[in-house]
């Protein structure tokens, strides 16, 4: 230790020393975390369609995988895979846009007279509320919409601008994705050239990510359709209008942790309540907390595995990180991101395991170094490092390849005798075989 830091510890403590390594590490970790947020959060017209088409990959590389293995070229095996799910997607949204037509007049009609009743209840009712009273309600709220038409007809004109972006976002989500399913192997490969000798770590690193991402996307596909089934089996059952849009709507909130199924369900229960009353919510409520316990604690773990489960205040703090830098699709997006990463950091980190020569011991815990060499006098151990006894040579000793038998020692026909630090006629006499003098 030098005189300058043993008089500094003599004056600081040392406690007080690591604290302050402790803290300047943090502050610049801070600093590069919110830099890199920044650059994200400025160019999540990019990011966002190049992390859906990630999402996406893993959802239909099995397809691919499959067209492949029965002997399809990779270039129209993912022009099938590409048409086949624009297909489903065109499909349902033709479907949910037949039914809404069809459906939304009489959820207008339904809904009128709820408010009826609402109204007659409120009137005569614990409540005793006049007449005045609601229309002075209904006129207040008139009144806010008002105030709040300008800054509505601005946000819808904000939409509108921002429609060509979503349009471009769209054709480089479809763009990315295409190419991720033809070319992935061969573009991971190209991406590994640039590591040197940190390939095998960030190879290893970068299979794991994958690994638990198309698990993790496969496996809530598979939960939320499942939710969306079921709830929609019950709305359609209870004669709830728009039962099938308010089910896909579910679905696909199904795939944001928490927030989305809070977010589905209160539409859906509104829904409800407007159309079939007060007991019909209440009901459709209940069985929507008992499904929700039932995909958290059987479902999610039994499908997409408790290794890939995050503790609901980690998913609550991601949300909302991915919410503020993107928004919606951010907090979509923020949850298979942190697994990836959270998957992928400690192969990243880890060293490879060393592979041992077969029959050799591992070592065990407490050991100081190699095992000492047998003595000169001992026979050498019927294997060593997986070679024969008369194979494991001495040092500056030649190995033979000529066998020879383990029982009687015997050497084989033109082979010389061996020894374990070489052969009988070479070793030198060790010490206890040394003639003593008179």
């Amino acid at each position: 230790m030098t005189p300058e830091r043993k008089r500094l510890t003599q004056l600081v403590p040392r406690t007080l020393l690591r604290l302050a390594a402790w803290s300047l590490c943090l502050i610049i970790i801070g600093w590069a975390v919110s830099y890199v947020v920044q650059g994200v959060a400025a160019l999540r017209i990019v990011m966002l369609p190049v992390a859906i088409a990630f999402l996406l990959t893993a959802l239909l590389f099995p397809v691919t995988r499959r067209l492949r293995a029965v002997g399809m070229r990779p270039i129209y095996a993912t022009w099938v895979t590409i048409l086949i799910a624009l297909a489903v997607l065109g499909g349902t949204g033709w479907i949910i846009g037949v039914r809404a037509n069809d459906e939304f007049p009489r959820l207008v009609t339904q809904v009128q007279a709820t408010a009826r009743e609402v109204q007659g209840w409120l009137q005569t009712g614990p409540l005793h509320l006049q007449p005045t009273q609601i229309s002075e309600w209904i006129d207040q709220i008139a009144a806010q919409v008002t105030q709040q038409r300008e800054q509505i007809t601005q946000t819808v004109l904000t939409g509108a601008t921002v429609a060509l972006e979503v349009l471009a976002s769209i054709v480089l989500l479809l763009f990315v994705t295409f190419f991720l399913l033809k070319d992935g192997d061969r573009i991971w490969s190209w991406f590994l050239k640039a590591f040197g000798s940190a390939t095998p770590r960030v190879d290893r690193a970068g299979r794991a990510a994958w690994v638990t991402l198309s698990h993790y996307v496969q496996g809530t596909v598979a939960v939320a359709a499942v939710h969306g089934v079921i709830m929609g089996i019950v709305l359609a059952g209870m004669g709830v209008p728009l039962w099938a849009p308010l089910a896909v709507l579910i679905f696909f909130a199904s795939f944001i942790p928490i927030v989305g199924i809070f977010f589905a369900g209160a539409v859906a229960t509104l829904v409800t309540l407007g159309a079939q009353g007060p007991i019909y919510a209440l009901v459709f409520i209940g069985i929507l907390i008992v499904e929700q316990q039932l995909e958290n604690h059987v479902l999610q773990p039994l499908i997409v595995g408790r290794a890939l489960s995050f503790h609901p205040l980690a998913i609550i703090l991601v949300l909302a990180v991915g919410g503020i830098v993107a928004g919606i699709a951010g907090a979509a997006v923020a949850v298979p991101i942190a697994a990836v990463i959270y998957r992928a950091l400690p192969e990243l980190m880890s060293d490879p395991p060393v592979a041992l020569p077969p029959g050799t011991a591992t070592p065990q815990k407490g050991d100081a170094g190699p095992p000492e060499a047998a003595p000169a006098t001992e026979a050498a151990p019927a294997t060593e490092a997986g070679l024969p006894a008369s194979a494991a040579p001495g040092p500056g000793a030649t190995a033979d390849p000529g066998p020879r038998s383990r029982t009687s020692g015997e050497e084989a026909p033109g082979v010389p005798e061996t020894a374990g630090s070489g052969t009988a006629a070479q070793a030198p006499a060790t010490p206890s075989e040394a003639p003593r003098p008179r």
